[in-house]
Formats: C-alpha cells, sequence, structure tokens
C-alpha cells in the first residue's frame, strides 16, 4: 500500500548490536572525513545512516564522530594557540555549516523531497551556519574565520599576479587579473557555497544510488522516489528566482548591501548553471544517445566552455526552465536505469 510522503517510514526491526556497529562504522567513516578535511561525502554518511539506524542514529553518529575528532586538538603544541583556535574554528565550521543542515535535513531526505529543493535548502542551513561560526568563533575564540580567509586570499592572489608579472603578461591581462584578484575577496562566501553545494549534490547523488535507498523506496511503495536524487532530475524551486532578483541589484548597489548582492548574485548564477547540466543530462537521455552519443555531447559542452560560451547557455537553459520547462518532465519507461555516468 502507498505511503503519503508527509507519513512516517518504519524501519525494519535490526538487532541491536547490528545497529551498535553500523553506529559506529558510520561514526569511523565520518570521523575519518572529518580529520582529512574530505567532507564531500559527510551529508551521505549521515543519510545513509538514518536510512538503516534511524535519525536518533545518525544524530548519535554525528556527536561520536565530531567528539572523536576533537581529541585531534590534543595533538597540536601548547605552544601554538593559535593553531588550537584555527582547528576548533575549523571543526565548529564543518559542524554548522555541512553535518548539522544534513541532519536537520533528515525528514525531507525521508520524504523523498525534491533534489533541487533539498539542496537550496541545505544551502540555506549553511547560509546561516556560516554566519553562526563567525559569530560563535568571535565570541569564544576570539578570532575572525572570515577575516583570516580573505587576509589569506589577498595574499595568494597577490602571488598569483606577481607570477604572470614576473613571466611577462600584457599589461592589459595584469590589470584585468588586478580587477579580478580585488574583486574575488568580496565573492569568497559565495565561493565557499559553491563547495558546499557540491558536498551536498554529490551526496545525494550517492545516496540514490545506494542499496539504502532502493529498499528505503520500496518500503514507501513510491516508484517515483527511486530515482528522485539522479541528476537528471535536479531542479530548483521557483522561489530561487527572488534570489536572484536580489542578486541583480549588485551593479547598484555598495557597501554591504553591494557584497551580499553580488554574492547571492554568484551562487544562484552556479546553481542555474548546474540545472543547465542537469537539462542537458536530461536531453542526451531524452535523444537515446549512446555511449559515443554522450561523449560526443559532453566533448561539445567542454569545447563551448573553453570558448566562455558553454557556461553562459547553461546557466540561461537554468534559469529559463522554470518558464520553458525544457524536460517536459514527461516519465520514461527506463527512469530507474541510468548508467552510472550521472
Amino acid at each position: 500500500m502507498s505511503l503519503r510522503q508527509s507519513e512516517p517510514v518504519a524501519l525494519p526491526d535490526r538487532p541491536l548490536g547490528r545497529q551498535m556497529r553500523s553506529i559506529a562504522a558510520h561514526a569511523l567513516l565520518t570521523t575519518m572525513m572529518i580529520v582529512t578535511e574530505l567532507l564531500v561525502f559527510i551529508p551521505a554518511a549521515l543519510f545513509h545512516c538514518a536510512l538503516r539506524n534511524g535519525r536518533r542514529a545518525a544524530w548519535a553518529t554525528a556527536a561520536v564522530a565530531f567528539g572523536v575528532a576533537s581529541l585531534y586538538a590534543a595533538a597540536i603544541p601548547s605552544t601554538q594557540p593559535d593553531a588550537v583556535k584555527l582547528f576548533w574554528a575549523g571543526l565548529l565550521s564543518i559542524g554548522l555549516t555541512v553535518a548539522l543542515p544534513a541532519l536537520a535535513a533528515l525528514p525531507l531526505v525521508e520524504q523523498g523531497a525534491k533534489f533541487g529543493r533539498l539542496v537550496a535548502l541545505l544551502l540555506l542551513g549553511s547560509v546561516a551556519g556560516m554566519v553562526a561560526t563567525e559569530a560563535l568563533s568571535r565570541s569564544v575564540l576570539s578570532i575572525s574565520p572570515y577575516t583570516l580567509q580573505v587576509a589569506q586570499s589577498k595574499v595568494n592572489n597577490a602571488q598569483f599576479v606577481q607570477f604572470y608579472r614576473t613571466n611577462g603578461a600584457p599589461p592589459e591581462a595584469l590589470r584585468m587579473m588586478e580587477r579580478w584578484a580585488t574583486y574575488s575577496t568580496t565573492l569568497l562566501p559565495a565561493v565557499m557555497l559553491v563547495l558546499l553545494t557540491l558536498i551536498f549534490v554529490l551526496s545525494l547523488l550517492m545516496l540514490g544510488r545506494l542499496k539504502a535507498w532502493r529498499e528505503h523506496a520500496a518500503r514507501r511503495g513510491d516508484g517515483d522516489a527511486l530515482g528522485v536524487y539522479l541528476f537528471r532530475n535536479f531542479a530548483l524551486p521557483e522561489w530561487v528566482l527572488f534570489a536572484f532578483v536580489l542578486g541583480g541589484v549588485a551593479p547598484l548597489a555598495s557597501g554591504l548591501l553591494h557584497q551580499v548582492a553580488a554574492n547571492t548574485l554568484f551562487i544562484v548564477a552556479f546553481l542555474y548553471f548546474l540545472q543547465g547540466l542537469a537539462i542537458f543530462r536530461f536531453v542526451l537521455l531524452a535523444m537515446g544517445a549512446g555511449f559515443a552519443g554522450t561523449m560526443l555531447g559532453w566533448l561539445l559542452l567542454v569545447f563551448l566552455t573553453l570558448t566562455g560560451v558553454g557556461p553562459v547557455l547553461l546557466a540561461l537553459a537554468g534559469l529559463f526552465d522554470p518558464f520553458f520547462d525544457f524536460r517536459n518532465f514527461k516519465k520514461r519507461k527506463d527512469d530507474s536505469h541510468e548508467s552510472h555516468s550521472d
């Protein structure tokens, strides 16, 4: 019997010992990703743990993982207090911008929330996490992670420009690099959000391929949920258009409003670029392109990207998709049998 998405889904009975081993394994994996800063699949590990053992187990997994990771602070020499503060600030950032939004989104994941809507909501959680990280770091650790990142970005940009100046780059190119280097520090929050977007997207793509997700969809009796986290189904909610409009005032604004609008425009443009890629993927499948046709299509896209045209076309396709519905959302018989190149 089919279940509505708002109804809770009962987990299958599993022996307590097996659940504890599963939680320990997920906690160990999450700890390794935290300490090595390979954060890309932390949300996937938490989502998978929740599907296997329940939401409380996922929260317990995160608590154990961050508890164990915090022990690494003892390995930092006491003669380096700044390094200790940076460690705690980094751990706090991972917890508030990656792990906590993923844990908060567990009910939506269990309900099979739409791919694009879920990513957009996760990013809103990450924005709140970034603000909280900055506030807590200043009040508790007496450091500002954002200020330190801006300072490091300026040093890196200066070295980048100096490298090309030393190697005889044309004056016009140097002036353009200097302008971009100056403006790139303004877009630093948006660049961080781009990285977080990739973390959430890749984690959801992995989740959609796992056995636990297929079993979860089968328990729900919802055939549509099986392919909800395939990349071709990535579609942003319509309210993201309002963020795009807000970002459009960046050239007319100044000060803090300019910085907020510019960062909003940058991350929204990237999200629409991803949606354009999803449309492109869908079109290749709808055309029935085989391996050779798919490779030719991606090579053409790479060529257009190198010329600078490809990203613009994809972003425009993503932007206008809510109006023209390029994919038509027509169900295909092979919706759940896509190749692993997704």
